[in-house]
């Protein structure tokens, strides 16, 4: 199967892909789009977090074969003109990020979030990212991180 896919951007064009192959093996192995993680396959981690048509989803319930014709934004895809995206920035000087395999997912879900309501309080955070799993960081740091965030977009007080 031949499938065509906006990817950050830029059109792809990619034949000979398995009906069950997943967005997420699609973006790593096709693409070669390496940020996206693939953690538990099953859609519980979060690893995998991207946007399809704007809506956030686990990459890894996805079949690639969905996104015929529609639009992918990974965690690379959120760069602001050739620099990090402030959620990016502030996830590295929040010290949001440990052994990094969260990371991506959990960036992308933030960013979900702030887009949504660009100054949600602890609670909120909390809710809105609690699909997304860390063994690493004890989510203190990824809190910090979504409201230095929100501040440097200008959201918050």
């Amino acid at each position: 199967m031949r499938v065509n896919v906006t990817v950050n951007g830029v059109a792809h064009s990619v034949d000979h892909v398995w009906a069950l192959e997943s967005l997420l093996d699609f973006l790593r192995e096709r693409v070669g789009l390496r940020g996206t993680k693939n953690a538990c396959e099953q859609g519980e981690c979060g690893s995998c977090s991207v946007y399809v048509d704007g809506v956030l989803v686990c990459s890894c319930l996805v079949a690639a074969v969905q996104v015929e014709g529609r639009s992918v934004v990974t965690v690379e895809g959120l760069d602001s003109g050739g620099g990090m995206h402030p959620v990016q920035q502030a996830f590295l000087d929040a010290g949001a990020v440990q052994c990094g395999f969260c990371t991506p997912g959990m960036v992308v879900a933030a960013h979900c979030l702030l887009a949504d309501n660009p100054d949600p309080d602890d609670l909120t955070v909390r809710e809105e990212l609690s699909g997304n799993l860390c063994r690493c960081t004890g989510y203190q740091k990824i809190l910090d991180a979504v409201h230095l965030a929100a501040e440097r977009t200008g959201a918050a007080p």
